[in-house]
């Protein structure tokens, strides 16, 4: 009889959360598993993070399966299986010595609900285990009842700043406001131009009493800081939320290094370099950034024609941050990582982006549990970067990719623990190339996913492929060879399917053009920017992909037919809402 661990979500506590040690030496059989402490990475409205590391299992045949329910509730539900990483791939802190690091998340769940989630670690060898802990997902951030509200108005030319923060006597400027705010305190910006820069707050607020700058609801109240270096910096603070305002005229819009639960919504960021920049932070440093039902303007524009442009929507480091429901259009790249800080346990999902000369989301330098899905991206030289992912897992699931120049997913940097599932790219040229400078791919899984293309081979590696399984995705390519891969070409998916390329299902082929409802195919080039409203995903009556998924705990149980359908959206289901949603929807 094990008892519950009671471990309340982390996206707006950090009590119950903490990075793990590392192992310690096996003792007995090094076949057998050694289990140390269970620990809850911060939750996120929608998901629950496990890490769990193991020491022994010298023969790599433990496994941890994963069920899961609401508090209270009687039937459980089967989870994905926590994914191994490999110390060879892995941040250094994340190393279990004489092991392995077990990680996974459940997600798709109730924002702010308890759940009893039940571990069961199985080796032959021994050390076979059962562990229940108690979880609870993070609460979407909402304005608590009881803020005291401050008036404040653009400060005048020749006017001396001050004020009270009274109707009769509004603070004049918002410098002054923000020096003057305390814990509770709701800054309400009248409509003009305030042409100020490095706003940033005198203290933190609190959970329960947060400070909030709003503006009207047509975003009239303009921050410009007229070409500074950073025009607001919440770089340390906690629990300071942006709202309705439009941010321009300043290098960096909003600076949030290694700050925590700052929120950021339904707001306009006209960006010169950064956005939303939240870098250089890892695990513990920064957590619970809400980005979300915003607009990402940038300055650059399709076709690339200058390389990679430093123009970047949000940046964000650290753990248990969501970047959700945002349009993010004409950057280098819509969510940016780079090589300042780390990333983990943190949610990247119904973002629409439109135009980027790199990539549309870079989980480059994630470790573990990052979630990136249902985000729509269109024209764009690269969609989804993982280089280098630290041993994973990262979830790639649900999205749709059109208009790529490059690739849908960038595998580089000696990547490692990615999970690809039920995906579709529709581009111009090879469906899907990893085409690296000669480094090794490791632990990527890919199942359920449509690659369409007009060049061949459908899939084609240039490095090494080291503990990778690609299995039962559908392709749709031209004349020629199916794949390359290990330096070996495949003629044929059937050839694939028998050679070593797959282990057990192999991959589908589709018919010329036939794989979806309407007019949806790859572009005669990647040049010409093409409207993300115009193309349809969802499968059309005769396509092979219909039914031919294979079964994936807690991200495909729900399906209309014998099986699940290839690519992200199942036969029959609505398409998910991407970019900013209305305030009817928000609730």
């Amino acid at each position: 009889m094990h008892r519950p661990l009671r471990i309340r979500g982390c996206f707006l506590t950090l009590a119950g959360c903490a990075i793990l040690a590392p192992g310690v030496a096996a003792q007995g059989s090094e076949d057998a598993a050694s289990p140390a402490t269970v620990v809850a990475e911060p939750a996120t409205p929608t998901a629950l993070a496990i890490r769990w590391p193991v020491v022994g299992d010298r023969n790599r045949n433990a496994t941890i399966g994963v069920a899961y329910r609401k508090s209270g509730a009687e039937t459980w539900t089967q989870a994905y299986p926590l994914f191994r990483t490999h110390n060879d791939r892995v941040s250094p802190d994340n190393a279990v010595r004489g092991g392995h690091l077990f990680a996974g998340s459940i997600v798709d769940l109730t924002p702010d609900t308890a759940y009893d989630v039940r571990l069961a670690l199985e080796d032959p060898d021994g050390g076979s285990t059962v562990r229940s802990l108690r979880l609870q997902t993070a609460s979407i951030p909402r304005e608590p009842d009881g803020m005291q509200t401050r008036n404040v108005v653009p400060l005048a030319p020749g006017q001396p700043a001050g004020g009270s923060g009274t109707r009769s006597d509004p603070f004049r400027g918002l410098k002054v406001a923000l020096a003057r705010a305390r814990p509770g305190d709701l800054l309400l910006l009248g409509p003009g131009t305030y042409a100020e820069s490095g706003l940033s707050p005198a203290v933190s607020g609190t959970r329960e009493r947060p400070i909030i700058v709003r503006g009207p609801a047509d975003l009239s109240a303009v921050l410009d800081g007229r070409g500074a270096d950073v025009l607001a910096d919440l770089g340390g603070r906690a629990h300071v939320w942006l709202d309705r305002l439009t941010l321009r005229g300043a290098r960096t819009l909003v600076k949030a290094d290694r700050a925590n639960f700052v929120s950021a919504t339904r707001s306009r960021f006209e960006i010169q370099h950064l956005g939303f920049d939240g870098r250089g932070a890892i695990y513990r440093e920064s957590t619970g950034f809400y980005v979300a039902d915003n607009v990402f303007a940038g300055t650059v524009r399709w076709p690339r024609s200058k390389g990679i442009e430093k123009v970047y929507g949000v940046t964000v480091t650290g753990a248990g941050h969501v970047v959700a429901y945002n349009l993010i259009h004409n950057v280098g790249d819509a969510v940016h990582n780079g090589d300042v800080g780390r990333l983990s346990a943190s949610d990247i999902h119904n973002n629409d982006i439109d135009v980027c000369t790199d990539d549309g989301i870079e989980a480059d330098y994630s470790d573990t549990n990052v979630r990136v899905f249902r985000n729509r991206i269109t024209n764009c030289f690269s969609g989804i970067s993982l280089q280098p992912a630290h041993g994973g897992p990262v979830y790639i699931f649900r999205n749709l990719l059109f208009n790529l120049e490059y690739t849908p997913f960038k595998l580089h940097n000696e990547t490692a623990g990615a999970v690809i599932f039920h995906n579709t790219s529709v581009k111009f040229g090879t469906p899907f190339a990893i085409l690296n400078q000669g480094e090794t791919v490791r632990d990527v899984v890919t199942r359920n996913n449509l690659f369409v293309g007009t060049g061949t081979p459908a899939l084609r590696s240039t490095g090494a492929m080291s503990r990778c399984d690609f299995d039962n995705d559908g392709y749709e390519y031209g004349q020629g060879p199916f794949a390359t891969w290990n330096d070996k070409t495949y003629r044929s998916a059937m050839m694939a399917r028998g050679g070593g390329l797959y282990a057990r299902y192999g991959a589908f082929t589709m018919g010329p053009h036939r794989t979806f409802a309407g007019a949806f195919a790859p572009p005669a080039n990647h040049r010409q920017r093409l409207d993300r409203n115009a193309h349809d995903p969802r499968l059309g009556t005769h396509s092979r992909a219909i039914d031919r998924g294979v079964k994936l705990p807690n991200f495909n149980m729900r399906f209309a037919g014998k099986a699940p359908d290839l690519g992200c959206c199942e036969r029959g289901d609505a398409l998910p809402w991407f970019g900013p949603r209305p305030d009817e929807l928000r609730r």
